[in-house]
C-alpha cells in the first residue's frame, strides 16, 4: 500500500505537526503531506521557536498556516500521524473509518512527542529530535 497522502496532527498545529510536516516534505517531495490541529490556532503561523529549531537544517516553514482537522482532511489521508495515543483515540472516536490508518508518530518506539508550546527553546529541540527519531522506522513503510 502506498501512502501518498499523509496528514500529521497535534493540538494547535503550530509546534509539533508543522515540524513533522516539514521533515516529511523534505524526505518525500513527491507525496502530499499536510498537517492540522485537534484544537488548532486557526490562521496562525508556525511558532517562532519551531522555526528556530529548523533553521540549522535550512527548512523554512514561513508559509505554514494552522488549520483545524476535519472530515475532508481525514478522508483524503492514507496515513494519519498523531503525537500521542490520546490524539489517535480522539480521531478514531470521531471518525471510526480512520482506525488502521491513524498512528502515533512514535508508534515503533512507543513514544509520545511532548508538546513544547509556551516552553523553552530546548523543549522545541527535544520535540524536533523525537520527531526525527520517530520517523526513521516509518521510512520503509512510507516508501
Amino acid at each position: 500500500m502506498a501512502f501518498d497522502n499523509i496528514l500529521v496532527v497535534c493540538i494547535g498545529n503550530i509546534c509539533r505537526s508543522p515540524i513533522a510536516e516539514a521533515l516529511l516534505k523534505e524526505e518525500y517531495p513527491q507525496k502530499h503531506i499536510d498537517s492540522a490541529g485537534l484544537s488548532a490556532v486557526v490562521g496562525n503561523p508556525v511558532d517562532p521557536k519551531s522555526q528556530q529549531v529548523m533553521n540549522p537544517y535550512n527548512i523554512d516553514m514561513s508559509n505554514h498556516i494552522a488549520k483545524q482537522i476535519n472530515e475532508n482532511l481525514v478522508m483524503k489521508a492514507d496515513l494519519i500521524f498523531t503525537m500521542s495515543d490520546s490524539q489517535t483515540k480522539w480521531i478514531e472516536e470521531r471518525w471510526p473509518h480512520c482506525r488502521g490508518k491513524t498512528f502515533k508518530i512514535g508508534h515503533w518506539h512507543d513514544k509520545d512527542i511532548a508538546d513544547p508550546y509556551q516552553h523553552d527553546i530546548s523543549l522545541f529541540e527535544v520535540a524536533r529530535q523525537d520527531i526525527v527519531e520517530s520517523l526513521k522506522p516509518w521510512t520503509d513503510k512510507i516508501g
